[in-house]
């Protein structure tokens, strides 16, 4: 079962890009991030012509996730849970049915800048209620793959110029603890864990900003976290970089994990 993550910064924007991805990838399950549309104004109809069962959990302008699944999709739910005020739409679960079921928990964490501040202190928050939701998890003892953009830096050896990065949310002292401290429940990082002792990148992002394509000033955001029952069943995974080199690309690129399920 091949899942990926893709932040896509606009469906309507990169529709055609996405499209293209999806036919050269063949994912079962991808869940995208920024979709930046309510629930009626997603293409719902031009997915389900491709295979693909659709989820949304949209938000008009900014946020907003998706579940693209060519495989049965059971136990959806939007919305992280531990503030029941929190009205930014930035999660949603499925179980997706294949020889096996997998529980699939996709997410948009919060940037946080600029920090301090209410956004930072909001990204602690979500964190700390991302934690405990994901501690619930493990406990279902399922396979499961928590994915998305995350923006989180987790090492120095995650940005091409982490100095550049001393002072920005995704990189402080605090997010970085934060993020560790989910980790240490027992999520395997897949894509580190195929390289563990790696010294650059690979990236998933790269800001339109200051040629950083070019340049490969990039950073890693989007992670790709597994239960010890996914990890037991991991096959491979990787970072699908060209994609950044498309036309009207996205800032991110998909990253994907295939597991044995």
């Amino acid at each position: 079962m091949k899942i990926a993550s893709f932040n896509i910064n606009g469906i309507k924007a990169r529709i055609n890009a996405l499209t293209e991805w999806l036919a050269a990838a063949n994912p079962d399950l991808v869940v995208l991030q920024e979709i930046k549309t309510i629930d009626e104004g997603f293409p719902t109809d031009h997915f389900a012509d491709l295979g693909y069962n659709v989820e949304t959990h949209g938000q008009k302008g900014f946020n907003g996730v998706a579940i693209l699944s060519k495989l049965p999709l059971e136990d959806v739910t939007c919305g992280l849970p531990g503030d029941d005020a929190d009205e930014q739409a930035r999660y949603i679960e499925a179980t997706v049915v294949g020889e096996r079921a997998v529980r699939v928990a996709g997410l948009y964490l919060p940037n946080g800048n600029p920090a301090p501040g209410p956004k930072y202190d909001y990204k602690l928050a979500w964190m700390e209620r991302l934690r405990l939701r994901a501690a619930e998890l493990l406990k279902t003892e399922m396979p499961v793959v928590m994915l998305g953009d995350f923006n989180i830096i987790p090492e120095p050896r995650d940005a091409a110029e982490p100095g550049e990065w001393v002072k920005d949310a995704l990189f402080l002292p605090e997010s970085r603890a934060a993020f560790r401290r989910i980790a240490a429940q027992g999520w395997t990082d897949a894509i580190r864990s195929r390289d563990p002792f790696g010294t650059r990148g690979p990236f998933t992002f790269w800001d339109f900003q200051a040629g950083a394509w070019r340049r490969d000033n990039g950073i890693r955001i989007d992670h790709l976290m597994l239960s010890p029952q996914a990890a037991d069943i991991l096959i491979e995974c990787g970072v699908d970089k060209e994609v950044r080199a498309g036309e009207k690309p996205s800032d991110h690129v998909p990253v994907w994990v295939d597991i044995a399920a």
